[in-house]
């Protein structure tokens, strides 16, 4: 009985099958057409648009490495500035080394260092150094340095009795504080 079956599975079998294409829609060719013109158009967009970030991005590293060299070119350039003023008290002070022996006095000497310390005064001042000079100004821990307290009958508690040594800002930015003395209860 088995081999009938199998028998059966060996007969061919004719099968009226045609392969048939059938015909495209003319409005379905143009919406493939026009959906592949779209790609093309989209991926050339996106060329363009890649080509201007890639310039945008050199652009931007060109302008980063100005910006750097200008700011190195104006440090340097500051610089020169303060030191070619510097200069003018350097001048002031060998001029004084050199002056003959004979014709030195403790006045001309000290009328020698007043001036030019005025003269470096004025270099630092039109380089916007400015001198904390707080003798009697109440104390201040954000500019004065307290090196020691003094009780003190005669001025009110916490102001500044002596100042040791001056503080300095360089446009309003503490460059060292002042180191003064305080005056404490009695």
């Amino acid at each position: 009985m088995t081999e009938k079956k199998d028998a059966s599975f060996e007969e061919p079998v004719e099968a009226d099958l045609e392969w048939t294409e059938e015909p495209r829609d003319p409005d379905d060719l143009s919406e493939a057409e026009s959906t592949d013109a779209a790609l093309i158009q989209a991926e050339e967009e996106l060329a363009r648009h890649r080509e201007a970030m890639l310039r945008m991005q050199a652009e931007m590293d060109n302008l980063r490495k100005r910006v750097m060299r200008d700011l190195e070119r104006s440090r340097k350039l500051s610089l020169e500035r303060i030191m070619k003023d510097l200069l003018q008290v350097w001048d002031s002070l060998e001029r004084g080394l050199g002056v003959d022996d004979e014709s030195l006095t403790v006045e001309s000497l000290k009328e020698g260092q007043q001036l030019t310390l005025k003269m470096l005064e004025k270099v630092l001042q039109d380089h916007n150094l400015e001198v904390i000079d707080p003798a009697g100004q109440p104390f201040d821990p954000e500019f004065h340095e307290a090196v020691t307290v003094v009780p003190s009958a005669d001025v009110p508690e916490n102001t500044v009795v002596e100042v040791f040594q001056k503080g300095f800002k360089l446009h309003d930015r503490l460059i060292r504080p002042a180191m003064v003395v305080v005056s404490g209860n009695p």
